[in-house]
C-alpha cells in the first residue's frame, strides 16, 4: 500500500515536470503590412480585420497574407416529400504568406465545415446559415493565429 502510494506521488511528479508549455497566442510576433483577397468577400473581410486587429503594429517582423477564400453550400438531407431539410456550409481558406525579412513563402490550407436546418420561413433559414458561417469563420481565425503564431516561431 505504501509503495503504491510512493510510486503514484513519483509518477504525478514526474509527469507534471515533464517542460510541456502552453503556447499563449497573446504574444503576437508579426505585424501584418498587407492583406491580399480573393473569393468569399464577407468572409474574406471577417478574417483580414480580424487579423489586422490581432496583430502587433510595433514588432519588427513584418509579413504579407494572401487569403483565398471559397464557400460552398451542399444539400446534406432530404424528406420523404424530396424536400431539403438541412444543407451543409464548407469554407475552404488558403493562406500563403511572405515574411519580408527573408523574402520566404509559405502555404497552408484549412477548412472547416457545419450544418444548419432548414427553417419554416426562408429568412429564419437565411439566419440559421449566417450564424453558421459566422462561428465557421470564428474558428478559421483562431486556427490562422495559431498556424501563423506556430510557423513564424519556427523559422
Amino acid at each position: 500500500m505504501i509503495k503504491s502510494l510512493k510510486f503514484s506521488i513519483f509518477l504525478l511528479l514526474f509527469f507534471t515536470g515533464c517542460g510541456f508549455e502552453i503556447v499563449n497566442r497573446s504574444s503576437v510576433n508579426f505585424d501584418i503590412i498587407d492583406i491580399k483577397t480573393e473569393g468569399d468577400k464577407r468572409i474574406n473581410y471577417k478574417i483580414k480585420n480580424n487579423l489586422l486587429a490581432n496583430a502587433d503594429q510595433n514588432n519588427l517582423e513584418k509579413i504579407v497574407l494572401e487569403l483565398k477564400t471559397n464557400k460552398t453550400k451542399i444539400v446534406k438531407e432530404r424528406n420523404i416529400k424530396n424536400e431539403i431539410t438541412k444543407y451543409q456550409v464548407k469554407i475552404t481558406t488558403e493562406v500563403k504568406y511572405n515574411k519580408i525579412s527573408n523574402n520566404k513563402f509559405i502555404n497552408f490550407s484549412l477548412s472547416k465545415s457545419g450544418d444548419f436546418d432548414v427553417a419554416s420561413q426562408y429568412s429564419q433559414t437565411l439566419t440559421n446559415e449566417k450564424k453558421l458561417v459566422s462561428s465557421l469563420v470564428g474558428e478559421l481565425i483562431d486556427e490562422i493565429l495559431d498556424k501563423l503564431v506556430f510557423s513564424l516561431n519556427d523559422l
